[in-house]
């Protein structure tokens, strides 16, 4: 079970074939409704048509999904501004949000100017095009993709994206405390069964990049396995001595 890996990139190249336009379709559903199902009847066919004969881009296409009924039922009429904003992060831009300011300027954009313009704002960000242009599907991104983002970004980025099965409805922002309060975001590794004891036995694989180890270590990433018991010391002791955490999958 993966509980943090970043996405390989779903991108539509030209002569793509219908099978290719279907997985870059798929993907968008998936990454910007949040995981939720998407009856045939809820599909967007009429933009989906757009695509496939050329005349929307993937970034055009992500667009119409993020400003549809059927967004904003999911994840406006039935979440508070700060989860709106939050969500709109991890769907639009692949990350948490940064910090209280940046969600603070979402809230006051929605107020000023609405809907539309708040979700024009991410997919017109210089991030959004330099992340991922005008055909790549937005995906979950970790330190790897994230120039100049701190660890605590990963931590939160991580708290949204775990638990990848489940859909992202839902009222209450995740990480309003810890932003709100400009804490650090603890990774907690998820419950399974019938509790914590359930993962005694497990053990996870931990990806690292550009940590400093001493100087006889060079490689620029490198991979730790630990038990359920030593993963969180484990991770706080990675990004104490400057280690970029890429990915944390549990070892089957």
């Amino acid at each position: 079970m993966a509980l943090w890996v970043e996405a390989e990139a779903v991108e539509l190249r030209p002569m793509a074939t219908e099978d290719d336009l279907q997985a870059v379709i798929r993907a968008v559903y998936r990454q910007v409704l949040g995981n939720a199902h998407v009856m045939d009847s809820q599909r967007l066919t009429s933009a989906e048509s757009q695509l496939r004969s050329g005349d929307l881009s993937v970034r055009g296409f992500v667009r119409i999904v993020a400003q549809s009924d059927l967004y904003r039922s999911l994840f406006f009429e039935t979440s508070s501004p700060y989860r709106f904003v939050e969500l709109n992060c991890k769907h639009l831009l692949g990350r948490a949000p940064q910090d209280q300011a940046e969600i603070s300027e979402h809230v006051q954009l929605y107020n000023a100017q609405g809907y539309e313009a708040e979700i024009d704002s991410y997919l017109d960000s210089d991030e959004y095009l330099s992340s991922f242009g005008e055909n790549t599907v937005p995906f979950a991104r970790g330190n790897r993709t994230q120039v100049g983002i701190k660890n605590v970004g990963f931590n939160r980025t991580f708290a949204l994206m775990r638990g990848f099965a489940a859909n992202d409805v839902g009222k209450s922002a995740k990480l309003i405390k810890d932003i709100g309060s400009n804490l650090p975001t603890k990774i907690v590794a998820p419950l399974g069964g019938s509790g914590a004891s359930s993962n005694m036995g497990k053990r996870f694989r931990i990806v690292v990049s550009k940590a400093s180890y001493g100087p006889r270590v060079t490689q620029s990433a490198m991979t730790f396995e630990v038990g359920y018991n030593q993963l969180t010391s484990k991770i706080q002791n990675i990004q104490r001595t400057g280690g970029k955490i890429l990915s944390i999958t549990e070892v089957a």
